[in-house]
């Protein structure tokens, strides 16, 4: 579903990401591994065409998106949970879900989904409140609901247990695992947390200094030398 073949990336002189490529199928989830400044977010960033990129080639289902605009890369079906969640503080909890549906045809965005309910019932509760006042694992909640409203077939997903509360945390562990059940989308995880993205991994990737230095399928995640890359 997503092919990213030899993505090079600079900041100024600094070469970021040197020659990355991955792919993430449909119906599995990748976790995407590294320590802190090795260019995981930098990578998402690209991929959501946030970021230029400099040499290489970003394909979703078949197509060469490396050079396309974030709203088309969202109106094709790739849905972005990022980092600090970025929601819309001054905006009510219902007005941030209903800007998860703008890239979707009118009569497709006409109300927000149930099932979105079922999977957070705490923004059901809090619909009217402003996004600002939630507790930042609701507002976690709030971006995972915001991104599967626009109906993504692959969702990227940037550090979503930071600073979450460990009840939280397993809440969204259910959720990434029911998506990657349903068998209709791919996920990409970008974490640190490496138990947690271990339990939900088909596969992984581990990056070190801006390069691939490991991957392989999740039995393989435990092994030293990918230890070794995550060590602090």
């Amino acid at each position: 579903m997503l092919q990213v073949e030899h993505l090079n990336q600079y900041y100024g002189a600094a070469h970021t990401l040197r020659g990355v490529s991955l792919s993430v199928p449909q119906g599995q989830c990748v976790a995407l591994l590294g320590r802190n400044g090795v260019g995981k977010t930098t990578l998402l960033k690209c991929l959501m065409g946030v970021l230029p990129v400099a040499r290489g080639k970003v394909s979703f289902d078949g197509r060469d998106i490396t050079r396309w605009q974030p709203h088309q890369r969202a109106a094709a079906g790739i849905a972005y949970v990022p980092q600090g969640r970025e929601i819309f503080a001054r905006l009510t909890v219902e007005e941030n879900l209903l800007m998860g549906m703008a890239v979707l045809p009118r009569r497709e965005a006409a109300a927000i989904r149930d099932d979105v309910f079922e999977l957070f019932p705490v923004l059901k509760e809090m619909l009217h409140r402003r996004g600002g006042d939630l507790s930042g694992g609701q507002q976690q909640q709030l971006a995972i609901a915001r991104a599967m409203l626009s109906r993504p077939r692959l969702i990227i997903f940037d550090e979503p247990t930071e600073g979450i509360q460990p009840s939280i945390i397993k809440d969204i562990g259910r959720v990434i695992s029911l998506l990657r059940e349903r068998g209709d989308m791919g996920i990409l995880l970008c974490e640190q947390y490496f138990d947690f993205a271990r339990e939900l991994a088909d596969r992984f990737v581990v990056l070190s200094r801006g390069e691939v230095v490991a991957e392989g399928v999740q039995a393989d995640m435990d092994s030293e030398h990918v230890r070794r890359h995550l060590a602090v």
